[in-house]
């Protein structure tokens, strides 16, 4: 379960933060496959901790040697055990130590693969609603405080409360009014923590917000200098940096207030208790109930407890703000069931519809809604056109029936034949999680979006296609290359398949890149394909390329294609024109172009506007 979350402006709809229940739920989930090496870790630390508190009944025992004038040979035993009780405990210590570390590592390694996965899967609109700032917080700020409590706060923090219990046990062993006088410190050490927590988890949960408010308008800021310059809103900017840095850093300063009051009160509760176990020693050694150097062993038992006692209080202020840093992931990755509406999907046979639009209706926000009730029918095999001028709503169409955005009202139904597994839709062009080694490959796609903002993954050109189909072999990558016309060129480069491109890498033009986005969509063979102006970026010099690429990679499957130029219009099978985010024309190019509709106009325009060069 996640809450709702404030907005850092009046524009963001932050993403969710889950509830504290929630995170504990999710934190139990991701520990449970290591089960065994938490109650190892655990186990480990128990014996160090007993081990250590042995030292201070040996330290008393040499207070009563030399107090009752014994020969210096009876000091041999004593500090012999002291050794040896220092080797073992520092060897089991560190085993211990880093048992818990591992665990550690491993639990937040697989977090971050949790949190990537979900981002990635996220509709476009609901980032856009966000803010880059806010996901960017999330996977830098958040993940790292997170990872610093994980690598050293989680493992002080399990030898502190084990060296509390059972440094107390110990003390009631001496003598049950040593735990009692010692106990004393306990109501102000809780009420402490009680003031920390009630007021640090508010502070750093607004902070975390505050935070990425104030990276957001700093991406805002410096990713559109031109514009800000060029409007002369300078000062705009400035004054909404400040006022949003003014902000981080007022709550930074209530988190500094409150860990200095919080020593304060720790001083005040270790006086009370220290002076309780030395009066209740005085008055028991007084009376003959225990001898000068169990009372030693106590008075030293509670001075040690100094340290882990403030050390688990004190990484209180470490925890909150992980425990805050927590909750803003684990609301990313809950909203795979929560908040990821993908188009519904069911096997069937190839005769079948491959994609229905029943009544789809999207909206960017309030006033804002771009498509209206759209119906829109594709047959197995079947290449569709959208057209349209800017504005129309071809691009939100396109990524509906991807899956990379959610319809605000209708559905989208996907039919994948039953020869081949139904798989997640995914995009192609964009940003995907490469399949880890020795992992199962995952299913085939069974929708594949190729947009004109292709990513080049850093890395070898064979990688970057195998993210498209991990398990690969160097004929299928090139049988793929071959398919989009891309073979020649690729072998012609320094290393072939070898080479790394991406950033740092050997650089490819916008029309390579798109063909590489194509061969991976050959690759993951999906029965349907998405293309969102796939060949506007090459240029009228590789239009006619990247276009004949489109054609080959497209063969035999179902293609929903929005059309930048329109002869790709003219090879599809039907075309729809929409306006103003309606449907208003479908027809082939021959029966739309003589209809003297809306798609007649776009065709004598663009294709007069072609001629016009050789007249």
């Amino acid at each position: 379960m996640t809450t709702p979350t404030g907005t850092a402006d009046d524009s963001a709809e932050l993403l969710p933060i889950a509830t504290g229940a929630r995170t504990r739920a999710a934190l139990r989930t991701l520990i449970r496959p290591d089960r065994g090496r938490a109650i190892l870790g655990l186990g480990v630390l128990v014996g160090a901790t007993a081990v250590g508190l042995l030292v201070q009944p040996l330290l008393g025992r040499i207070v009563d040697i030399v107090a009752d004038g014994r020969p210096a040979d009876a000091l041999t035993l004593p500090v012999v055990l002291l050794l040896a009780v220092a080797v073992v405990q520092g060897l089991t210590t560190t085993l211990g130590l880093t048992q818990i570390a591992r665990l550690g590592e491993t639990v937040l390694a697989r977090l971050r693969e949790q949190f990537v996965e979900r981002a990635l899967r996220l509709p476009a609109d609901r980032l856009e609603r966000a803010g880059a700032g806010d996901l960017t917080a999330r996977v830098t700020g958040d993940v790292a405080r997170v990872a610093e409590a994980v690598r050293s706060a989680l493992p002080e923090m399990a030898r502190s409360v084990l060296a509390i219990l059972l440094t107390l046990g110990a003390m009631a062993l001496l003598d049950v009014r040593f735990l009692l006088a010692a106990l004393l410190a306990v109501p102000v050490q809780a009420l402490t923590a009680r003031w920390y927590v009630r007021r640090a988890t508010t502070v750093y949960a607004d902070q975390r917000v505050a935070n990425g408010a104030q990276q957001q308008q700093l991406l805002e800021t410096i990713g559109g200098a031109v514009t800000v310059r060029g409007h002369r809103l300078e000062e705009q900017h400035t004054e909404k940096t400040a006022a949003r840095s003014r902000r981080a850093v007022d709550l930074t300063m209530r988190s500094v207030h409150l860990v200095l009051g919080f020593y304060a009160r720790l001083h005040i509760a270790e006086y009370i208790g220290l002076a309780a176990v030395l009066v209740t020693g005085f008055f028991l050694v007084r009376d003959g109930s225990v001898s000068i150097g169990t009372a030693t062993a106590a008075a030293l038992y509670f001075h040690s407890l100094f340290g882990p006692v403030n050390a688990a209080l004190v990484l209180l202020d470490d925890a909150q703000s992980a425990a805050a840093g927590l909750a803003r992931l684990v609301g990313v990755t809950d909203l795979e069931e929560s908040a990821v509406r993908l188009p519904h999907q069911r096997t069937g046979s190839t005769s079948e519809a491959a994609v229905t639009v029943d009544a789809v209706s999207h909206a960017y926000g309030p006033g804002r809604t771009v498509l209206h009730e759209v119906s829109l029918t594709l047959r197995a095999g079947e290449h569709v056109a959208l057209v349209g001028t800017s504005g129309a709503g071809k691009s939100t169409l396109a990524r509906l029936v991807a899956g990379v955005q959610q319809p605000t009202g209708g559905t989208v139904t996907v039919v994948a034949s039953t020869a081949g597994p139904v798989g997640a839709p995914g995009p192609v062009g964009a940003p995907s999680a490469p399949g880890a080694p020795n992992t199962p490959t995952p299913p085939a796609p069974s929708v594949v979006l190729v947009t004109q903002e292709v990513h080049v993954f850093t890395g070898t050109l064979a990688e970057d296609l195998r993210l498209a189909r991990p398990g690969a072999t160097d004929d299928d990558l090139r049988t793929a290359l071959a398919t989009v016309h891309a073979l020649e060129w690729a072998e012609a480069l320094p290393d072939g398949l070898a080479t790394v491109v991406g950033e740092g890498g050997h650089r490819l033009d916008p029309a390579r890149a798109q063909q590489l986005a194509l061969a991976r969509l050959v690759l993951a063979d999906p029965p349907v394909a998405v293309l969102d102006e796939a060949t506007a970026e090459a240029g009228s010099a590789g239009a006619r390329t990247l276009e004949r690429s489109a054609e080959a990679a497209l063969s035999g499957r179902t293609a929903l294609v929005v059309a930048h130029r329109l002869t790709q219009a003219v090879a599809a099978d039907r075309i729809v024109v929409l306006e103003a985010g309606r449907v208003v024309e479908s027809g082939t190019h021959d029966e739309l172009r003589t209809a003297d509709g809306p798609y007649a106009v776009l065709w004598h325009a663009w294709s007069g506007s072609r001629a016009a060069p050789h007249l």
